[in-house]
């Protein structure tokens, strides 16, 4: 081999030993580039799990704050309605047994009625005002039963509009 030839064949030694040594400090380079980059992607997954379990964890703290408003609404609920049915059953019982008499007052200004009762009451009676009618204990009955049920209404709606607001906040 010529001169020429050992000094192409020591050229592209040293060519091929700069461009292995040059690819070895890239690899080395892109290697930490790359760790360091995972690491940072770990680090932000980390703290995207912690504050998805901190919501997590308030979301279930404030429904059951909500379950237990909501029970506690229908537990005054259940009370009303057991009170109201309760006064209700001891009204009806009151007038079946005639303990209690319903009365309405009558309009003495009211011609068309035909009624020729006196607006004051008789020395023997105890009513003051004008003049009353007392009521037929059935229709009493009746009255009683359409008062409750309004009852019972009003205690729903006051518990449906306190479910609302709970459900609201």
């Amino acid at each position: 081999m010529s001169l020429l030839s050992w000094k192409l064949a020591g050229l592209l030694v040293v060519v091929l030993v700069t461009a292995a040594g040059t690819w070895q400090v890239q690899e080395w380079r892109y290697g930490n580039q790359l760790a360091e980059q995972a690491r940072l992607h770990t680090e932000t997954l980390n703290q995207l799990a912690v504050a998805t379990r901190t919501q997590q964890q308030a979301e279930q703290d404030k429904r059951l704050a909500l379950e237990q408003r909501l029970t506690a609404s229908d537990q005054t609920h259940h009370k009303e309605l057991t009170d109201a049915q309760t006064n209700q059953a001891r009204l009806r019982d009151r007038l079946a047994t005639a303990d209690l008499r319903l009365s309405v007052l009558l309009d003495a200004a009211d011609s068309a009625s035909g009624c020729s009762m006196p607006a004051t009451p008789s020395a023997g009676g105890v009513v003051h005002g004008g003049a009353r009618a007392r009521l037929d204990p059935a229709h009493a009955q009746r009255i009683v039963g359409i008062a409750g049920d309004g009852d019972q209404g009003l205690i729903a709606l006051r518990a449906c509009q306190a479910y609302v607001r709970d459900i609201v906040r």
